[in-house]
């Protein structure tokens, strides 16, 4: 049972960070369609419309009037799985690895920023930052080390903006944000029955096959954090943008339960345990900075650089703990490698006429996780994107802004293996990854 709550916990924490990083998963990255145009590379300093909410609150006070965007970005990702084996305890497993692990998914979003004079600004946002969602078919070769794995986290930010001069702008918001994730796995467990005749006929009852349990955990947690940013002009042709995403904690409690090919919950023969119980672990997603400068080339072109740190050192261990045992001893403790990453991008908009504007960029995202801890739930590594969109102003109050991403990440490998308490390695998974990902996005902005 303790096994099953620690694949719950591994799964989650994998998740939420991979989510977040800017690499070593499917991110959220989705919160502005202009701003994917251009790969997101003038995130802290090009100011468009409402979204600079999120890409930094200094911003708003750039804008001339209130605005509102609304919009999402639908990911359709691909995944070619090659020579991909498994073994149970020693013994091959059969099973398909047909991939396409991802299903297609849309990502919302919507802003809103209300200048209050020529200084001061206030805003407000709804997104999703973080999200990982990973189903294998029910035949999965690498089930017993997990087939489905499931994260949301939506939320709220309040952010007000204040500009001192033509030079100089700061912003800050909270945010409100809520977790919820849900994982399964196939737990390969003993089946019991005579296996012979003892003394005086007396039969003999022992372990006689293997059968697989249903395992599922559902855990959610909200919490709160913030982010700062600042913008500077020191000509009217340069910005120059700094956003800090600040640590968000979280306790992850859920619900843990194992059910047998009836749909019944799971009693162990021996021990008369029932596989149900709850499950917590303490996580605290890392801190992310965002520098971009932007430059006016001429009255048509501008061109952008962006540059973004997380603080992944942080992230080194998962301690998993049992909340009715609050004195005990920790489940278990596991040791991560996890690294500080790098995201470098580089774009431009030409603005074509009155009416139209076209946007175009290119991202480098560096994973932090290693190889030694790749999993099958989040089977990622280093990637890059190509991102063209256009904009087009009908009307003065009106624009629609479309987008598309191209996403392929460097061919990986996950090499899994899980152990019991003696040591004993009861389960393997081996598998070539290859991961692509098309991004299609639309957002509308009216300005009041």
């Amino acid at each position: 049972m303790y096994k099953n709550k620690l694949s719950w916990a591994v799964a989650i924490a994998a998740a939420t960070l991979a989510s977040q990083a800017s690499a070593g998963g499917y991110q959220v990255n989705e919160q502005s369609v202009s701003g994917q145009g251009y790969g997101h590379a003038g995130r802290s300093s090009n100011v468009n419309d409402a979204t600079i909410v999120f890409g930094n609150p200094a911003g708003m006070s750039f804008l001339d009037r209130a605005q509102v965007t609304v919009g999402g970005t639908y990911l359709n990702v691909s995944t070619d799985i090659d020579d991909a084996s498994a073994t149970r305890n020693g013994a091959p497993l059969e099973g398909t690895s047909e991939g396409d692990i991802v299903p297609g998914t849309l990502i919302p979003f919507a802003f809103y920023a209300q200048p209050v004079n020529d200084k001061l600004a206030f805003g407000f946002g709804v997104y999703a930052p973080f999200g990982s969602n990973t189903d294998y078919e029910n035949g999965f070769i690498g089930r017993n080390l997990g087939n489905y794995t499931e994260l949301k986290v939506m939320s709220a930010q309040p952010t007000v903006s204040y500009r001192f001069n033509e030079q100089w702008s700061v912003g800050a918001g909270i945010t409100y944000n809520r977790v919820e994730g849900e994982l399964h796995r196939q737990v390969p467990t003993p089946t019991f029955g005579i296996i012979g005749v003892g003394p005086g006929g007396s039969p003999i009852i022992g372990p006689n096959g293997t059968q697989e349990l249903d395992a599922r955990v559902e855990g959610d947690d909200d919490n709160w954090g913030y982010n700062v940013g600042v913008i500077y002009q020191p000509v009217p042709e340069t910005t120059l943008g700094l956003t800090y995403r600040s640590k968000v904690s979280y306790t992850l409690e859920g619900d843990y339960h194992a059910r047998d090919a009836n749909g019944d919950i799971y009693i162990n023969p021996l021990t008369g345990e029932s596989q149900e119980s709850d499950a917590q672990l303490d996580l605290t997603t890392p801190e992310t900075i965002n520098f971009s400068v932007t430059q006016q080339m001429s009255d048509s072109l501008k061109l952008m650089f962006g540059a973004s740190w997380t603080r992944w050192s942080r992230f080194d261990q998962i301690r998993v703990t049992d909340p009715r045992d609050t004195g005990g001893e920790p489940i278990t403790y596991e040791q991560q490698a996890y690294s500080n990453a790098w995201a470098f991008a580089a774009g431009g908009e030409y603005q074509l006429n009155p009416q139209w504007v076209l946007r175009a960029g290119v991202t480098i995202d560096n994973t932090p996780t290693s190889d030694e801890f790749r999993s099958a739930r989040i089977p990622s590594d280093d990637r890059r994107i190509f991102s063209l969109g256009a904009g087009w102003t009908p009307v003065d109050n009106l624009t629609v802004d479309l987008a598309y991403s191209y996403l392929t990440e460097r061919s990986t490998q996950v090499d899994q293996e899980r152990q019991d308490a003696s040591g004993f390695i009861t389960s393997t998974y081996t598998a070539d990854y290859k991961n692509e990902a098309h991004g299609f996005g639309a957002q509308l902005t009216y300005r009041f």
